[in-house]
């Protein structure tokens, strides 16, 4: 028969509760060590990311002005305003169109215009025929003074000469004192009426020639006059003078529309004249200055250039900078066409420098994400950087030569001291 052993029931109740005391104790203590470890570093795609080596040479700092255009250079345009008030009639080309010297570009007509040229033919042709009167009307009375000065001059002759005869004749002792006396004043007497005559013709030239100048004005300003109206109704015809591009106007001008003198009808642009207007942010435009270098990016072909004008005023946060162009113009550039633009503001020696990060400024500290030799991981390190460029940034203290850091935009692992790269 069995015998009851009650101990032995006992002691297998103790055994069980210790091994569930010490399961329990190893349980929340394993708890408590996980509880306790970082997390584990996030994996991130290395062939998301964008990494760059630092290097130590020479690093020239440039300037984008990623939003530009090519405009005309201020001698490269060709406004033309009508000259008096007219009325479109009709129009010859369309912007866009390729015009040369003397390409009619519209048509004006003013019915006023046509009337003022004719009225004005007429008085050119009233003032000359004034003139014409008027010069054979002084001419004949000249004629008239220069036949009485010849009576005169024949009747000086005749008496000089009979006063030298007298002269003679009473020196022979032929006839007397009083006969020579009567001779001499007869003589000096026409000598005076000679030379007045002579003086009153001079005179009358002068004054013909004073009468025949101010009516000369008068045929001149009625022929100016004609060819001011004559000017203006050859512009009727609006011309170019120049081979380029008809530009489109703020306004285009209609068939029917009745323009005022000086509203400007037509554009020309000559096409091989153009410069690069580039809108630069005004944090980077303080140090651009006149001269420096640039290249202008059509996306046809790459242009050499220079600074010619920084624009004092600042729209939308940004400054117009106009590059003068150094080099032939690609197949296809034409005015308002979108170019990419950059400028080189200064060549730095010697310096260590890295591409330039997704986030952050020049003359400041970064965080960034430094790899490790085996590029598997990367861990973030501060970076103090110096001046920037438009890829590039110098890098003051953090990295060493030959580091490899993330470029890229890791804002999302801003939390993360270490990442692992796969």
């Amino acid at each position: 028969m069995d015998i009851a052993r009650p101990d032995l029931k006992k002691q297998k109740t103790r055994r069980l509760i210790l091994w569930a005391g010490i399961a329990a104790v190893a349980v929340i203590g394993a708890v408590i060590l996980v509880a306790r470890l970082k997390p584990a570093a996030p994996t991130v795609d290395s062939s998301t990311v964008w990494p760059d080596t630092v290097k130590r040479g020479n690093m020239i700092r440039q300037v984008r002005g990623s939003t530009g255009s090519l405009v005309p250079r201020e001698d490269s345009i060709e406004l033309i305003p009508a000259q008096t008030d007219a009325t479109v009639v009709r129009i010859r080309a369309l912007p866009g169109a390729q015009v040369t010297p003397n390409t009619v570009l519209l048509e004006l007509t003013d019915p006023q215009l046509q009337q003022q040229v004719l009225n004005a033919q007429l008085a050119l042709k009233a003032s000359q025929a004034d003139y014409k009167s008027l010069q054979a009307t002084l001419r004949s009375t000249l004629m008239d003074k220069k036949a009485s000065a010849a009576q005169v001059n024949t009747d000086y002759t005749q008496d000089q000469l009979q006063a030298q005869t007298d002269k003679a004749l009473y020196d022979l002792g032929v006839i007397s004192g009083v006969a020579l006396s009567k001779s001499k004043n007869t003589a000096d007497q026409l000598t005076t009426q000679h030379q007045l005559s002579k003086e009153q013709i001079d005179m009358n030239e002068k004054a013909i020639e004073v009468q025949l100048a101010s009516s000369q004005t008068k045929v001149d300003q009625a022929k100016a006059l004609l060819d001011l109206y004559q000017k203006q109704a050859a512009a009727l015809q609006v011309r170019s003078t120049i081979s380029g591009t008809l530009a489109q106007l703020p306004t285009p001008v209609q068939v029917g529309q009745h323009v005022t003198a000086g509203t400007s009808v037509a554009e020309v642009i000559q096409r091989d004249k153009l410069k690069a207007a580039l809108q630069i942010a005004e944090t980077q435009a303080r140090d651009i200055q006149i001269g420096q270098p640039a290249s202008i990016d059509t996306h046809n072909g790459v242009i050499p250039g220079h600074v010619t004008r920084i624009d004092p005023s600042v729209l939308n946060g940004t400054r117009t900078v106009d590059v003068a162009l150094d080099g032939p113009l690609p197949p296809g550039a034409v005015p308002q066409l979108s170019v990419d633009g950059t400028i080189d503001l200064e060549r730095l020696t010697n310096v260590l420098y890295v591409g330039r990060p997704a986030l952050g400024n020049e003359n400041s500290t970064l965080s960034l994400f430094k790899e490790d030799p085996e590029h598997k991981g990367a861990v973030r390190v501060p970076v103090k950087v110096g001046r920037a460029s438009v890829n590039s940034i110098q890098v003051l203290d953090g990295l060493k030569e030959g580091d490899t850091v993330i470029l890229s935009d890791m804002s999302r692992y801003d939390t993360q001291d270490r990442i692992r790269l796969e």
